[in-house]
């Protein structure tokens, strides 16, 4: 006899977040973590999108990293996740912009963790020329709201009290309502050839419905991790560090010399 409801006994449970301890012990004495098999930054710029009730610190090993492997990582400038994703947005791509610029007007890649992997879609597909790929983190594309029952119902206490006027925190009508709708538009805007899209999710993800991170657009790569530990996680490193690669050849071949001349000759 099940006395869990259905809305509950259709995810896994929870409890399993628990592993994130071990998954950080198990990436400090991995070898990608040391840089072996991760591709060379030189300077290509990157920028890092926590998730809900998350802040930048919270992929502080993954920024890390990056900087190690000569990558150009950037915060995105948020304590916690929590806000109106349509005024997170117009924020991100006003760093996306100043990222560019200071990397000498080259192509950021996008890296966010479960909200803050939509935030990297809908960025990408607002602004796609400024970016060169994008790579989600157990990120319910499909659906915000497909997530732990326990999680949700923390989304609705923040909406409640964001509705009573507390500052910087999403409301109710976010989910439907106009501040939203360009965000809504940019996550449903097709993405150009050009820029990458990954990912990345588990089924033993305890927090967000696996099934709503398969976004028909992107490519789906699965990696056995707790949600929250997807940032402290050895093979999600190793994926990052393939999707990395596969950005840095195309963005190459992109760019590569007679590519204007065989444009307009093909014109």
């Amino acid at each position: 006899m099940h006395l869990l409801p259905n809305s509950l006994r259709s995810l896994p449970p929870i409890w399993r977040e628990s592993t994130v301890p071990a998954e950080a012990a198990g990436l400090v004495v991995d070898p990608i973590f040391r840089g072996r098999g991760m591709p060379a930054g030189h300077g290509r710029p990157v920028l890092l999108i926590p998730g809900y009730l998350a802040g930048d610190a919270s992929l502080s090993a993954m920024s890390g990293w990056l900087q190690r492997g000569g990558y150009r990582a950037e915060r995105a400038g948020i304590r916690l996740n929590v806000g109106c994703g349509g005024a997170t947005i117009d924020r991100l791509e006003r760093r996306l912009e100043a990222l560019s610029a200071a990397a000498g007007n080259r192509r950021v890649t996008l890296i966010g963790q479960s909200r803050g992997g939509a935030h990297a879609r809908a960025l990408a597909g607002r602004r796609p020329e400024l970016v060169s790929g994008v790579v989600t983190l157990g990120s319910p594309l499909i659906d915000p709201l497909m997530i732990h029952p326990l999680v949700r119902a923390n989304v609705e206490i923040v909406g409640r009290l964001g509705a009573l006027g507390v500052p910087g925190l999403l409301q109710p009508g976010c989910r439907d309502g106009a501040c939203c709708e360009p965000l809504r538009e940019n996550l449903r805007t097709p993405l150009p050839p050009e820029v990458g899209y990954v990912s990345i999710y588990s089924r033993r993800d305890g927090i967000v419905d696996w099934h709503a991170c398969l976004d028909e657009g992107a490519e789906h790569v699965e990696v056995d991790a707790s949600h929250l530990g997807m940032g402290f996680h050895a093979e999600t490193y190793r994926q990052i560090a393939a999707a990395l690669r596969r950005f840095r050849d195309a963005e190459l071949e992109t760019d590569a010399p007679g590519r204007v001349d065989r444009l307009v000759a093909a014109a």
